[in-house]
Formats: C-alpha cells, structure tokens, sequence
C-alpha cells in the first residue's frame, strides 16, 4: 500500500481579485457568524500577502495576525482598513428586500453582483 499525501485546500490560493474576495467576505457576512466572518478576512488578506495588508492598513504585522486569529476582538476602524487594503469595501443593503432589490442597490452602490 502506499502513502498518499494530499496538499492542504487554502482558498486564499483562489481568491487573486477584489471581485472575489468581495464575494468571499459577503458571504462570510451573510452568515452572521462573528468568527466566520473574521476567518473570511484572514483569507483575504492572506490572499493579498500580509505584510502589504499590514502596511496599506497601517496596522503592525503582529497586531494584524492577532486582530484576525480565532477569538481576535478587532475594533470595527481596524477591520474597515484591512478592508480597504485588500480592494473590498462594505455597503448596507436592507434586509428584507428580496434579492433582486438588493441586486439593484449594489448596482447603484457601484457594487459587483454576486
């Protein structure tokens, strides 16, 4: 028999835009799940490499790996800019619309549609 060695998935290996990872984080929103949501950043900005993201953020690079570790805290300026860093921005939609209002709001927010 032999050993078979798989590699480990890291969707930060897929996410090579703004658009997807816009995509990936809205996701992650939709959950409401808090440390889902923090995970999700940590892709992103490992998508990006993070120490540009610790630089365009202006956050040091061990405070940028705490802030989005499982059980970081992060305040809500510090997520905006990691954000920003990574070329994804945040926009309200209400919710209660159905989906096709919500497409219509991003469309006029200048938002990408899912």
């Amino acid at each position: 028999m032999t050993d078979s060695t798989l590699s480990r998935f890291d969707a930060a290996e897929y996410l090579d835009s703004p658009a997807a990872r816009a995509d990936y984080v809205s996701a992650a929103l939709e959950t409401g799940d808090m440390p889902f949501i923090l995970d999700a950043i940590n892709v992103i900005a490992r998508a990006e490499g993070m120490t540009r993201v610790a630089d365009a953020a202006s956050v040091g690079m061990t405070s940028l790996y705490k802030t989005l570790q499982p059980g970081g805290n992060p305040e809500f300026e510090t997520i905006l800019r990691v954000l920003a860093a990574v070329g994804v921005r945040l926009a309200a939609l209400p919710a209660d619309a159905d989906p096709d209002e919500n497409d219509k709001a991003a469309l006029v927010a200048g938002l990408p549609l899912p």
